[in-house]
């Protein structure tokens, strides 16, 4: 199970680093196909959203699969590895597995039980699918991951309350202005998390609702569903007039509000105070903006610190999720061990059958006295030799598959025998 995770996420990561080393949509081929290329990497997948951007990968030897993967990060975010080796996370085989669980449980996210990463989680490995990226291991993986989260979401509280990353946005944004009642909204973004910010404005009220998009058919496509009003992106500084909150999640390589921008809205404005909420990573609005008279920026290191203080529901429910998530873990162990096992046991078997016959032919001189009864016999005893002997390995191979004890019968054996399988 040669799975490594090496990846930043907001905890281990300022918010620089984070929106550095984003993939976006563009970006996402590009960077998969440079991870193949490189020596010790044969399969990977790149999961990048608001919180993170980790890379899976198969690497038969750690050390050089950890190279690998660092470098092409280094390259993606144009940074030297030194500036940000000391916010990476590395985990390898069984701890990999385990912290692919706990994300896409949402244990991991900056909101306790958030539902989003489910999603991403899947959209990230279907593209890598797409990009002949995933091969059977991490499909095997992300397979039984996505199991994993939809147990835990189904048979505990995990997701209850203001679990999802959108929500606790508009959450925020009603905590500052009081509520969010017949406020005016804008929300940039019209994809995954754009769309649930919108939806949840609509549901908490407000008396107008704008959304902007890159593509204004997918803006126009979302303020219909919501009973709100698209926009185009050039239009955006005359809207900000009479805004109450801007909510922002796009996938932008550059900001779209700067701080000219919101100054002169705030000239026309007559000094209203503008609540501005981004979730973006990069950061959709210019980190200067809050220095604005009269504006609050809010990012994700407010949402996070938002979200810890009403945790206590979801909190009481993680110890049942790591209990589904411990036996998901043995379960995909035992399959992955099976899977193992099964061509170490055939190649075992083929390798001393080999051997038996190659016995047999050089003996055939000395066996030449032989009638063909002899010679029957003499094949049957060598038969049950060999199948006596391999016995009781395959029978151990068999009851120990799924457990580490499995695992390092499996290693001796090929190292034993030589085997490549």
């Amino acid at each position: 199970m040669p799975v490594v995770v090496i990846g930043v996420n907001h905890r281990t990561a300022p918010l620089g680093v984070l929106e550095a080393m984003t993939v976006g949509d563009a970006a996402l081929g590009k960077t998969l196909h440079a991870l193949l290329t490189k020596e010790h990497v044969s399969e990977a997948v790149v999961l990048s959203t608001c919180n993170r951007t980790e890379v899976y990968a198969v690497a038969e030897k750690f050390h050089g699969g950890y190279a690998d993967v660092r470098a092409v990060l280094a390259e993606l975010a144009f940074l030297d590895p030194e500036d940000f080796a000391d916010h990476l996370y590395v985990h390898h085989d069984t701890a990999a597995v385990a912290h692919l669980f706990d994300v896409v449980s949402g244990l991991d996210s900056a909101v306790l039980g958030e539902h989003e990463i489910q999603g991403q989680v899947k959209t990230s490995w279907e593209k890598a699918q797409r990009e002949d990226a995933a091969g059977t291991t991490l499909n095997l993986l992300f397979r039984h991951a996505l199991e994993a989260g939809k147990r835990a979401r189904s048979e505990t509280g995990i997701g209850q309350g203001t679990a999802s990353v959108s929500y606790a946005a508009v959450a925020l944004a009603a905590q500052q202005l009081g509520s969010l009642d017949g406020r005016r909204a804008i929300v940039l973004g019209a994809g995954e998390m754009g769309s649930s910010m919108a939806e949840s404005l609509a549901s908490a009220g407000v008396a107008e609702l704008v959304v902007a998009n890159r593509t204004h058919d997918k803006a126009k496509a979302l303020a219909a569903a919501v009973g709100g009003r698209a926009i185009r992106f050039t239009d955006l500084g005359s809207e900000l007039v009479d805004a109450d909150v801007v909510l922002t999640s796009t996938g932008a390589a550059s900001v779209l509000l700067t701080r000219d921008d919101v100054e002169a809205a705030m000239v026309a404005r007559g000094g209203q105070p503008l609540v501005l909420v981004d979730i973006a990573v990069p950061r959709d609005i210019e980190p200067s903006v809050a220095d604005v008279a009269g504006v609050t920026v809010l990012d994700m290191d407010d949402l996070g610190a938002f979200a810890d203080r009403g945790l206590a529901e979801r909190r009481r429910e993680v110890d049942a999720v790591r209990s589904i998530l411990d036996e998901e873990l043995e379960r995909y162990r035992s399959a992955t061990s099976a899977r193992e096992i099964a061509p170490v046991i055939v190649a075992l078997r083929e390798g001393a059958e080999a051997l038996r016959t190659a016995e047999l032919e050089r003996a055939r001189a000395r066996l030449a006295d032989l009638d063909d009864a002899q010679i029957a016999a003499v094949e049957k005893l060598t038969q049950g030799l060999v199948a006596k002997l391999l016995h009781q390995p395959t029978v151990a191979l068999r009851e120990a598959a799924g457990t580490t004890k499995g695992d390092r019968l499996v290693q001796a054996l090929r190292d034993l025998y030589d085997i490549d399988s």
